[in-house]
This record gives structure tokens, C-alpha cells and sequence, in this order.
């Protein structure tokens, strides 16, 4: 099966029917390319070729009786370029063979030459062969194209007969005379001598007379057949010329053609040139000399930031230096003096309230020591606790903080000998 792209030279026709086009005839692509689907479509080709048909038509009855034969060469083709007639040319003989559209031709142009011989005289298809070309040239014509055949050209080649009537066309008129001389001869037995030499002198007259005319005749066959000779020379010749000359024009067309193309070409391509000197000239700015002109700018300018940076840093740190170590001289001699003044306080208060004192410190640091005992529980994530009877939960952590808070003045009195809890009942 054949699908795809599909092409067909100019001497043929390709008939892609089916479905997939809206139309529902067939497609008709003469000397061209088709796509064809699978399954869905159907491709085939019909011949364009000129056909040549040899007509002949042999004893034939003319039009006053008298049996001829005449032969004519016709060129028919298959029309492609009138989509009307290839759609009926298709559906007349798509899928035959090309030997079966030159027989039907045949047959049409050959019934329609013995027709056009049956309604001429010998004299007239003899004489004027071109008149009975064009008539059938006509006729056959107007059958053929119901069909999509054109009838190319149709010229009569020979006209014959097998009673020499073309030879001796005054024997009609010899053998008047002959019945006169018969008639006169038994009329007139008793002039019969001067009748007969009177006769026989008609008789060699008329001879004389029709051998002439046979020579008029055959000298008139010969001028006409030497001026159609002529004429089919000529127009051979006039064709040859015209192609060979329009072949010339269309050679030089296409060399001028060539040449403007490659002047095109060559233009464009120095327009492509400067453009590229172009392009690349403020490529090189963009990314070249301007990049380096600004990296030089930018680097001159760090360059006198970094500097006049260093130098003010180094004045900062020098002023901050003297300053600072001013500032550390006078806090360090002010903190001695505030802690020698402390110290002196101190000493004489614990001179003077030593056991009230101790108590004070002791009461105002208590909520630190609690805070300071709490602060491992407060880090803990998890506690585990056994109990018995009594307190749980927070009460007993807080019992547990509240019981070492009880030992302190145990504790202070085992460090410094007094008693808390006597000096607190005293206070009392």
C-alpha cells in the first residue's frame, strides 16, 4: 500500500480518492506531489501522453456514390491542465491501459472521418484537404472532450481509390461520347462514314480533352500536396525556431536571474561585514575600554578612600588610645578610692554592729542562697521521687528547699560563732 508524500512527473496525473477531504470527489494533482493517508485513501495515475492514431477509412461511399479510401493522422491526449475534463477523463479511463484510450479514440475520430466523407464529392475532399481536416478536426473535437480527450491536430495524409476514378475523373464524360457516337452511328448507317470521322474526331477531342483534364487534375494534386508540404515544413520550422528561441530567453532570464542574486548576495554580505567591524568595535568598548576605565577610576578612588581611611584610623586610635588610658587611670583611681572608703566603712561598721550586722547580710541574701539552692531543681527535666506517707509533689520539693534554708544559721554560727536564732529572739 502506498501513502505518504507521492510525486508524479509532468506527463501524468495522480487520482487520490477516498475520504479525509470535504469535497467527496477526487483530488486531481497534475506533474505534482500528493499526500496520501493508508487505509483511508486510494492513489492512482493516468497517462497525459500525446497519443498519435493513424485513421484510416477504406471504401468509403462520398456523397455521389463513388467508393474512396482516405487515411488521417491524429494526436490526441489526455487533458490535465482543465480540471473538468481529467475528472471525466478519470472516470472514462482511469485504471485502463493507454492502448485502450487510443482505441476508443480511434474509433471516434475514424466514425466521425467516414461521416464528414459521406457528406463530401471526391472533388472536394481532393482538392481542399484542408477544409475536410478542420471538419473533422470539428466534429471529432466536440465528442472527444465529453471524455477529457483533446483532439491535438488532425491532418488528412492520403486520399485513394481502387477504381481509378481519381485517375481518369473525365471517364464520365468519355463515355457520353461513346453512347452519342453509338446513338448516331445507328441513326445515320448511311452516313455512317462521315458520322463516324465526325465522331471519332469528337471521340479524340473529348479524349484529348479528359487526358487533359487528368493532367490538370494530377498537376492541381501535385501544387496542392507540394503548397501543404510547404506549409507543414513551414510551421515545423516556425516551431522549432520558437522553442529554440524562447529556450534562449529563458536561459538568459535565468542567467540574469543568477547574476542579480549573486549581486544580492554579495551586497548583503559586505552589509554583514561592516556591521560585524561595527558590532565588534563597540563590543570591544563595552567590554574592554570602558570596563578598564571604570576598574582604574574605581581602583584610584579605593585607593585614596583606603588611605585617607588608614589615616584617620590611625588618628582615631591614637586619640582613642590617650583617651581610654586616661579613662582607665581615672576609674582605676577612683574605684581604689571607692573600694578603700568601702573597706573603711565596713571595718568600722563590723566594729561597731558586728553580731547586727551579720544578721542584716544574712536576711538580705537569704532570697539568693534560696534562689541558688532552687536553681539545680529548675534545670532538672525529670524528677523521680518515693515517698511514704506525707507531702508529694511541689509541696515536698518546696519542704526539701524550705529544710535546707533552716540549717543556714547552723551553719552560720559553726563559721563565725553567732547564734542567728538567738539574736533573732533577742531582736524580739
Amino acid at each position: 500500500m502506498v501513502w505518504g508524500f507521492v510525486t508524479c512527473g509532468p506527463n501524468e496525473a495522480l487520482v487520490v480518492s477516498g475520504c479525509c477531504h470535504a469535497s467527496g470527489k477526487p483530488i486531481l494533482i497534475p506533474g505534482g506531489r500528493a499526500f496520501v493517508w493508508p487505509c483511508f485513501q486510494q492513489l492512482q495515475r493516468i497517462s497525459l501522453n500525446t497519443i498519435t492514431l493513424k485513421v484510416e477509412s477504406p471504401a468509403v461511399y462520398t456523397s455521389e456514390g463513388v467508393p474512396i479510401s482516405v487515411t488521417g493522422i491524429a494526436q490526441v491526449k489526455v487533458q490535465g491542465q482543465n480540471k473538468e475534463m481529467l475528472l471525466a477523463a478519470c472516470e472514462q479511463f482511469l485504471g485502463k491501459a493507454e492502448e485502450e484510450i487510443k482505441h476508443v479514440a480511434m474509433e471516434t475520430l475514424e466514425g466521425h472521418q467516414r461521416a464528414i466523407m459521406g457528406t463530401m464529392t471526391v472533388e472536394e475532399i481532393y482538392r481542399d484537404r484542408i477544409k475536410f481536416s478542420k471538419q473533422v478536426f470539428k466534429v471529432a473535437s466536440a465528442d472527444l472532450v465529453n471524455m477529457g480527450i483533446l483532439v491535438v491536430s488532425y491532418t488528412l495524409k492520403d486520399v485513394s481509390d481502387t477504381n481509378g476514378y481519381l485517375m481518369a475523373l473525365g471517364m464520365g464524360r468519355t463515355a457520353e461520347v461513346k453512347r452519342d457516337a453509338r446513338i448516331g452511328e445507328a441513326e445515320a448507317k448511311s452516313d455512317a462514314q462521315i458520322k463516324e470521322a465526325m465522331a471519332e474526331e469528337e471521340r479524340m477531342a473529348s479524349r484529348l480533352k479528359n487526358d487533359i483534364l487528368i493532367a490538370k487534375a494530377q498537376r492541381d494534386f501535385e501544387v496542392k500536396k507540394a503548397e501543404y508540404d510547404k506549409e507543414v515544413n513551414a510551421k515545423k520550422a516556425e516551431a522549432e525556431m520558437a522553442f529554440e528561441l524562447q529556450a534562449a530567453k529563458i536561459q538568459q532570464e535565468v542567467e540574469e536571474e543568477e547574476m542579480q542574486i549573486k549581486v544580492v548576495e554579495r551586497t548583503q554580505q559586505i552589509l554583514v561585514q561592516e556591521q560585524e567591524i561595527i558590532r565588534k568595535e563597540k563590543e570591544l568598548d563595552a567590554t574592554v575600554r570602558r570596563p578598564a576605565e571604570a576598574e582604574k577610576y574605581r581602583l584610584e578612588k579605593l585607593a585614596e578612600a583606603h588611605r585617607e581611611k588608614t589615616v584617620l584610623e590611625a588618628k582615631a586610635q591614637a586619640e582613642a588610645l590617650r583617651l581610654k588610658g586616661e579613662a582607665e587611670a581615672f576609674a582605676i583611681e577612683a574605684k581604689a578610692k571607692a573600694e578603700a572608703d568601702q573597706m573603711s566603712r565596713k571595718a568600722m561598721a563590723f566594729k561597731e554592729y558586728n553580731e547586727a550586722a551579720m544578721i542584716d547580710m544574712l536576711m538580705k541574701n537569704l532570697p539568693k542562697m534560696a534562689h541558688e539552692i532552687a536553681a539545680p531543681m529548675c534545670e532538672t527535666k525529670k524528677i523521680t521521687m518515693v515517698t511514704a506517707n506525707g507531702e508529694t509533689g511541689a509541696a515536698k520539693l518546696t519542704g526539701e528547699v524550705l529544710e535546707i534554708m533552716t540549717k543556714m544559721p547552723e551553719l552560720v554560727k559553726s563559721l563565725t560563732g553567732v547564734d542567728v536564732s538567738k539574736s533573732m529572739r533577742g531582736i524580739k
